[in-house]
């Protein structure tokens, strides 16, 4: 097969262990380029992860002829931009997640990639780990018979040494579309589009109850898939403790897990409980990245695609509608 030569811009801390080793540990991938608006950050960050080439200019590595596809590792508000940039010089894209700040931006890239006819993938990486496969599997084996509903509690404590002057771009609904709910709920529910299907009607509500910073800190939201599944979801991003718990209710059975954590999947029947110990790998999204690999060699699929990501950016852009409309925000 052929070895893809990754190029990536932006290098932040996703990039250190999530992502950047990854590119050059999947079999067939190498990352030959990395590009940072800081010419000194760049060349540090090619120095210690042993990259061959670096840029302070995305469009000269989108250029760059021993670059076949590009990695988007920006903060959503410029993931538009670069998505147009290497599509329009033909190249496949690989993005972070959330995909944009809205739906409407999602389309955009969708249209663009189309017309260009390259493919669009998106870093919700779970879709490929292992433990999430196991989840999907017990699904599909009837262990806990016909879905029912769902419900999602997440829960983190609020960041004790912001600086209303230098939010976090996290904080800033401008860069991120909105607060933490598309930069950490979205795996939630990204995850459950790939284990119970697409979601259908979506209801939801939205609060700043902190006020540490002009994002939404409260989310809750009740959905209803298009396989009659029904969802309820609770983010709380100011709360006193952490709590990671998703359940999956059915006619036989239920199944607890973490998103986040490193925890057990439990599988309750009425035969008692059953415990699946699945850790993550190293270098979380190589399995993903893996499935792009195979992907563009024409010899596999990646499970998470602009289509596949894009109705991730609907059901948010649903649960946020309200409160964006509240504070002006798009």
């Amino acid at each position: 097969m052929k070895t893809i030569r990754w190029g990536m811009i932006g290098a932040g801390d996703v990039t250190e262990v999530k992502s950047g080793p990854a590119l050059q540990q999947a079999e067939h991938s190498v990352l030959v380029a990395v590009m940072r608006r800081t010419a000194a950050r760049a060349e540090d960050y090619a120095r210690r992860h042993g990259v061959a080439r670096w840029y302070a200019d995305a469009e000269a590595l989108i250029h760059d002829p021993e670059v076949d596809a590009v990695y988007v590792a920006t903060p959503p508000g410029a993931h538009l931009e670069y998505a147009l940039a290497v599509a329009q010089a033909g190249k496949p894209i690989y993005v972070e997640k959330p995909m944009a700040r809205t739906l409407a931006e999602c389309e955009t890239m969708i249209a663009a990639c189309r017309a260009a006819e390259v493919p669009l993938f998106v870093a919700y990486y779970r879709r490929a780990l292992p433990r999430f496969l196991k989840v999907k599997a017990l699904l599909e084996e009837g262990a806990i018979g016909e879905p029912r509903c769902v419900s999602l509690d997440l829960r983190r404590q609020p960041p004790d040494d912001l600086d209303p002057g230098i939010l976090p771009w996290r904080f800033v609904p401008a860069i991120a579309g909105g607060g933490l709910l598309l930069d950490i709920g979205s795996h939630m529910l990204d995850l459950l589009d790939f284990l119970l299907g697409p979601i259908g009607a979506v209801r939801g509500t939205a609060s700043n109850q902190a006020g540490l910073y002009p994002a939404e800190d409260m989310v809750s939201g009740q959905f209803e898939f298009e396989s009659g599944v029904h969802g309820t979801g609770m983010w709380c991003f100011s709360s006193y403790d952490r709590q990671d718990r998703i359940e999956i209710v059915g006619s036989q059975g239920r199944l607890v897990f973490a998103c986040f954590e490193n925890e057990p999947i439990v599988l309750h029947t009425a035969a008692g409980q059953e415990a699946f110990d699945i850790p993550n790998p190293p270098h979380i999204q190589q399995p993903l990245i893996q499935t792009i690999v195979l992907a563009l060699n024409g010899v596999g699929e990646c499970p998470s695609s602009g289509e596949t990501a894009a109705r991730t950016s609907r059901v948010m852009d649903a649960l946020l509608a309200e409160y964006r409309a509240r504070h002006g925000q798009p």
